[in-house]
């Protein structure tokens, strides 16, 4: 594996990073765009001015708009492209893929049509999920390009497949766990991002530290009622793709999420929250899944309702905060697992 060819599809922001942590690590990965002009960019001066302006990117780094160039002959592939775009990039790279190459997804999200993880996605694509990996937990791109001690979870439902993803991806400063539970890893990384948007939001109406608490709790709560719904093992929540990478999400500057959530607690309306970022928000795609699939199992999400009603039915959110506050009294532990005593 220390010769295996490598290649990352996607150069944004997360993308840009994992290849500048591989090139630090020994490897000499390959980075598709999709824009010709950015791998330029890459190639001629070093550097990802939109999407990642910090990094330095290593010569060891060979950028390219070249997708079949960036993936034949390649033993990993690391997409990091947004997941809406997951299926489309797949398809075109699958002709190029050998048989035995594993894939290691860092993307994020639920397909809002279909509703199926990506997982499922890359299942429906190659009838198989052996040689798929997802990578997930707190690790902003601007923090792992600049070599910050980061931890992170890989799952497969290949064990052998999730080992090789470790030892490819494992650095001094990049520490990388393993788990068998692909649907909690999947899940927790993709729902965080509707309380990111949440406290985003609180933060933007000038709530303080006791709001953001109370919303990343029990925001927990509700993805973990999903995801036990869904198959999840419920100690996933417990660990880095869960309150790991909903803590990270929901209070940095970093969180594309959480700054889009900012601008509408100003008063900006969705379109202009976007506009502000100039990165796909994950959050607002992910909320209509997340929805959708509350209703299928019968799961009460009500932080999730409440930021649908926000963002697509122009609900103001000083009204959801009260409605939130209003609802009629809980048990803390039996609202995330009603059958559960103790």
């Amino acid at each position: 594996m220390e010769k295996e060819k490598i290649a990352v599809l996607g150069a944004g922001s997360w993308g840009t990073a994992l290849a500048v942590h591989l090139a630090k690590n020994g490897r000499s990965p390959y980075l598709w765009s999709h824009r010709a002009d950015l791998a330029e960019e890459i190639l001629s001066t070093g550097r990802n001015t939109r999407y990642l302006p910090a990094a330095a990117i290593p010569e060891t780094v060979t950028p390219s708009a070249d997708l079949e160039e960036v993936v034949r002959g390649a033993g990993v592939l690391l997409l990091a492209v947004p997941s809406h775009a997951f299926r489309e990039v797949m398809l075109k790279a699958r002709s190029y893929m050998r048989p035995d190459t594993v894939v290691i997804n860092g993307a994020k999200g639920i397909d809002e049509n279909t509703l199926q993880r990506i997982s499922e996605i890359y299942r429906d694509i190659f009838g198989q999920t052996g040689s798929y990996v997802v990578l997930s937990g707190p690790s902003h791109a601007e923090e792992v390009c600049l070599g910050m001690p980061t931890a992170v979870v890989v799952a497969s439902d290949d064990g052998g497949c999730a080992a090789l993803a470790q030892n490819v991806l494992m650095s001094r400063d990049f520490r990388v766990y393993t788990n068998p539970d692909v649907i909690g890893v999947e899940l927790g990384g993709s729902l965080k991002n509707i309380i990111a948007l949440g406290t985003g939001i609180a933060d933007g109406l000038g709530y303080g530290d006791n709001t953001k608490a109370a919303l990343i709790t029990r925001g927990l709560a509700e993805i973990a009622r999903l995801g036990v719904a869904m198959g999840s093992n419920p100690m996933t929540f417990a660990g880095l793709a869960g309150v790991g990478d909903l803590i990270v999400t929901c209070t940095s500057m970093h969180s594309r999420n959480r700054r889009a959530g900012i601008e509408i607690g100003r008063g900006k309306t969705l379109g202009e929250a976007l506009a502000s970022v100039r990165m796909v928000v994950e959050g607002v795609r992910t909320t209509r899944a997340a929805k959708k699939l509350s209703l299928r199992h019968g799961v009460e999400m009500p932080i999730t309702d409440q930021m649908y009603q926000v963002l697509f039915e122009g609900k103001n959110p000083v009204e959801a905060v009260a409605d939130l506050m209003g609802r009629g009294k809980k048990n803390e532990i039996e609202s995330i697992w009603p059958s559960l005593k103790i």
